[in-house]
This record gives C-alpha cells, sequence and structure tokens, in this order.
C-alpha cells in the first residue's frame, strides 16, 4: 500500500517525502478532531470504577 501511494505521488524524492508527511499529518489530524470525539461517547470505557 505505501508503495502504491509513492508511486502516485508526483515530484521527486523530496517532495514525495513531504507530500507524505502532510498526508500523515492530515490523517492524524482526522482521527485526533473528527473521529475520535465523534467515537468517544459510544465506548464503555466512560463508566470506570475502582473497588
Amino acid at each position: 500500500m505505501y508503495g502504491w501511494i509513492w508511486r502516485h505521488l508526483p515530484g521527486g524524492t523530496g517532495a514525495k517525502a513531504v507530500q507524505a508527511v502532510l498526508l500523515v499529518a492530515l490523517a492524524v489530524a482526522l482521527l485526533l478532531f473528527v473521529v475520535f470525539p465523534w467515537l468517544d461517547p459510544l465506548l464503555p470505557f466512560n463508566e470506570v470504577t475502582t473497588h
């Protein structure tokens, strides 16, 4: 999968590296700011009790 992405990014090696880092940053931001906040109320881990 990573090879496919690398082959389809335009530019030379340096430009591909920058684009790959930006893609990773975009994926992380999407997870942190959209997916995880949406998923948080649905998870059972909020009801933590200790005895």
